[in-house]
C-alpha cells in the first residue's frame, strides 16, 4: 500500500518535468514562428494548449487524491503542494508561449518582429527555452544549487527585456507605433515566462528544503501570470 503511494508521489514529480518539456517546446516553436511568419507552426504551438490542460487535470487528480486518502505530513505534504503550485506555473508557461505563437498567427502573412530588434527576440526564446528546460531538470533531480543558479541566469531575459523596451524608445525608431506595442507586449510573454520558470526553481527549493526562498513559494502568488 505504501509503495503505491510513494510511486504516485514521485510520479508528481515527473509529470512537472513532463510539462517542462511541453512549455520548453512551445515556446521554442512559438518564437521560430514569430521570426519566419510560419502561421502552420503557430497553429500547431496554439493547439498544445489542450495538452497542457489535461496534464495540469492529471496532475491535479493525483495530488487531491493523495491529500484525501493518505494524509500526508511534513515532506510528504510539501510534495504534493508544491506540485499544484508548479503545475500551475507550468500550465502559464505554455499559455504565455502561445500568446507568442497568438501573435504570429494574428499578423500573418506580415512579420511581426524587424530586423534590427530581430537579434534581441531571438535571445530571449533561446533564454526563455533553456530556463524551462533547467526547471525540467531542477524537476527531475531536485538539485537546490541548480534551483539557485537559474535566479541568476533570469538576470539575462531581465536585460534583455530592458534592451528591447531601449529599441523601441530610441529615436531611430521607425517602425511606427503598432509594431511597438506588439514587440512590448511580446517582452512581456518572454519575461514572465521565465519569471514562471525561477518560480518553479524556487518551489521545489521549498520542496526539498522546506526555506521559503521568496514570494512565489507561497499559495497567494500561485495565480501570478
Amino acid at each position: 500500500m505504501r509503495e503505491g503511494y510513494h510511486l504516485r508521489l514521485a510520479e508528481l514529480g515527473e509529470h512537472g518535468s513532463s510539462m517542462c518539456q511541453v512549455a520548453s517546446d512551445a515556446l521554442r516553436d512559438a518564437t521560430q514562428a514569430l521570426l519566419d511568419a510560419d502561421l502552420a507552426l503557430a497553429e500547431r504551438v496554439i493547439a498544445s494548449d489542450v495538452q497542457l490542460d489535461d496534464m495540469r487535470a492529471n496532475a491535479e487528480k493525483v495530488a487531491v487524491e493523495l491529500l484525501a486518502l493518505e494524509a500526508p505530513v511534513a515532506r510528504d505534504l510539501r510534495i504534493v503542494v508544491s506540485a499544484l503550485w508548479i503545475v500551475a506555473d507550468l500550465q502559464r508557461m505554455g499559455a504565455l508561449a502561445i500568446h507568442v505563437a497568438k501573435a504570429a498567427r494574428r499578423r500573418h502573412p506580415a512579420h511581426v518582429i524587424p530586423a534590427d530588434v530581430r537579434p534581441i527576440v531571438e535571445r530571449m526564446g533561446r533564454v526563455g527555452v533553456h530556463l524551462a528546460d533547467q526547471a525540467g531538470v531542477v524537476l527531475r533531480t531536485r538539485d537546490v544549487e541548480l534551483a539557485r543558479q537559474l535566479e541568476i541566469e533570469d538576470d539575462l531575459m531581465d536585460d534583455l527585456q530592458r534592451d528591447l523596451y531601449n529599441s523601441l524608445l530610441a529615436p531611430t525608431w521607425r517602425h511606427g507605433v503598432a509594431p511597438a506595442v506588439d514587440i512590448s507586449l511580446l517582452a512581456r510573454f518572454y519575461e514572465r515566462f521565465a519569471d514562471h520558470a525561477v518560480s518553479i526553481a524556487r518551489r521545489t527549493v521549498y520542496l526539498v528544503t522546506g526555506e521559503n526562498v521568496g514570494g512565489d513559494t507561497t499559495p497567494a502568488f500561485a495565480s501570478r501570470d
